[in-house]
């Protein structure tokens, strides 16, 4: 071969492999805990919303990377002067992914089957001001029962994603939404793969290909990030890592927020944990400094209630439960417990509660708390703890946007029952008026920790680690999810 022809071939293959790189459009991404199912209407673990929000699933409005809320399945929408009536216009030429046609039925079916009697969303509490549904003319129009200014604020949840009747028997298994990735398959205990809808509605995505790749190790997640397993782990399981990955010029390591109060849930309806004394007692015994440094390696920002720092209504309240080992021994002996008393501590897979349970164990019986701890795999816990409600004391993260909401359910896993606390949500929920709004959440906050119906710990910190030419992943996670709609490689 001559020289020039020589240099030909070589410019050629340099030329096809700087191609094939630049034309990479799948991503494979690590998760540390594995959804029970891919029903987000029908199941409360966070992981289902990391796989199908916005991916899969759509609602009539999203919640966008800076927590905003935008249109989704709905094009626009009119609120009556009342604030009773919604009238939401759709999207044209929307399709299922089985190419069935998505309309205002299916948003009447989706709503009503979230708000019946019988109704398994986790979220059930959004749809209770809805007093109907109904497709007038090809538009959507909701009905409240009082006004609602939080209303477009839930449409957004992953628990109000839109669903097709045909779809319902298989949604937990082979989920068919209207999103830009069609579900392909799942293998158990391994990985779930998306592949784009070609005949999606919106902008088409830059990805053909998604696999989210289930790694419950912190060592083992460490393992494959350095190995080229994954391109991108988004929540990092392993923050002692995280200086090495930075190092590394192969990754980029992002920390933002999270709408993660990781709190020391606590069972209000069964003894001595129903005495507010004893609550108060654990709350004085917990070191939340200790916590952060030795479970999250100091990645959190330390709560004292069950809401996020970085939110405008927030209130600093830890100093109501500083850490104070002999007041709470004397609080232990005022609840006629001087010699203390045992109970459960049933952690969740995840290093915050693994870690922080052994840290927090060990606090207590500093005080006279001894407790009994038991490791669950994630469907053990979602069915023993947040179902059965069988435990005394948990550790958990709840993901969820703003969801102080809970503490007005009775018959949540950690069972709090206070008619006054549910009667100021009623207000809020009925508050159009950001001042009034920001105002009953104060108050709100302030009632739960005076209450000190769990124990408040930390909120939790975003630490991603991606390639440095993986774009467009979330900085923050107002909602839990793995938007990979704007994502796509750098050439």
């Amino acid at each position: 071969m001559k020289t020039t022809q020589l240099s030909r071939a070589i410019f050629l293959a340099l030329l096809v492999a700087g191609s094939a790189q630049a034309a990479k459009t799948d991503v494979t991404i690590g998760m540390q805990l594995e959804p029970p199912n891919l029903d987000p209407t029908g199941g409360a673990a966070a992981a289902i919303d990391e796989v199908v929000y916005a991916n899969v699933f759509e609602g009539l409005t999203r919640f966008g990377p800076d927590g905003s809320v935008l249109p989704a399945l709905a094009k626009t929408w009119e609120i009556s002067e009342d604030g009773l009536t919604y009238t939401f216009e759709l999207q044209a030429g929307v399709a299922f992914h089985d190419s069935s046609a998505f309309d205002a039925d299916d948003v009447t079916f989706s709503l009503e089957r979230a708000m019946a009697e019988d109704s398994t969303n986790a979220q059930k509490q959004l749809f209770a001001n809805i007093e109907s549904v109904e497709n007038v003319d090809g538009a959507v129009v909701i009905k409240l029962k009082t006004a609602d200014g939080n209303l477009l604020f839930n449409l957004a949840w992953g628990d109000a994603v839109i669903v097709a009747p045909e779809s319902i028997e298989t949604l937990a298994t082979a989920p068919v939404g209207t999103g830009p990735f069609i579900f392909k398959n799942w293998v158990q205990g391994d990985q779930i793969v998306l592949e784009k809808n070609a005949a999606y509605w919106g902008e088409a995505v830059a990805l053909d290909k998604a696999t989210f790749k289930f790694i419950s190790e912190p060592t083992a997640a460490f393992a494959a990030m350095m190995a080229g397993d994954l391109d991108a782990f988004p929540n990092y399981p392993a923050p002692e890592n995280l200086p090495q990955l930075e190092a590394d010029p192969r990754f980029s390591v992002v920390l933002g927020s999270t709408e993660g109060e990781t709190i020391l849930s606590t069972n209000n309806a069964i003894e001595p944990l129903d005495n507010v004394l004893v609550r108060q007692a654990i709350a004085h015994a917990i070191d939340r400094s200790a916590i952060i440094e030795g479970a999250m390696y100091g990645y959190g920002t330390p709560i004292g209630t069950h809401f996020a720092p970085h939110h405008p209504a927030y209130v600093d309240l830890t100093g109501k439960s500083e850490y104070d080992p002999e007041k709470a021994k004397a609080l232990l002996k005022e609840a006629g417990l001087a010699d203390g008393f045992t109970t459960t501590l049933k952690l969740p897979p995840p290093a915050y509660a693994r870690r922080g349970g052994e840290i927090i164990a060990s606090q207590l019986r500093e005080v006279g708390i001894d407790t009994e701890i038991s490791n669950l795999e994630w469907a053990q816990w979602l069915e023993q703890v947040f179902k059965g409600k069988d435990f005394g004391l948990t550790i958990v993260s709840h993901t969820e946007p703003m969801d102080i909401g809970i503490y007005a359910k009775p018959d949540y896993y950690f069972q709090y029952d206070n008619a006054d606390f549910q009667a100021l949500m009623e207000s809020f929920n009925a508050e159009t008026d950001e001042a009034k709004r920001t105002e009953l959440l104060q108050q709100a906050q302030n009632i739960i920790t005076d209450d000190y119906v769990n124990g408040y710990l930390f909120q939790l910190a975003k630490t991603g680690v991606a390639s440095v030419k993986l774009k467009g992943l979330w900085e923050n996670s107002p909602t839990q999810a793995n938007d990979l709609t704007g994502v796509y490689w750098e050439d």
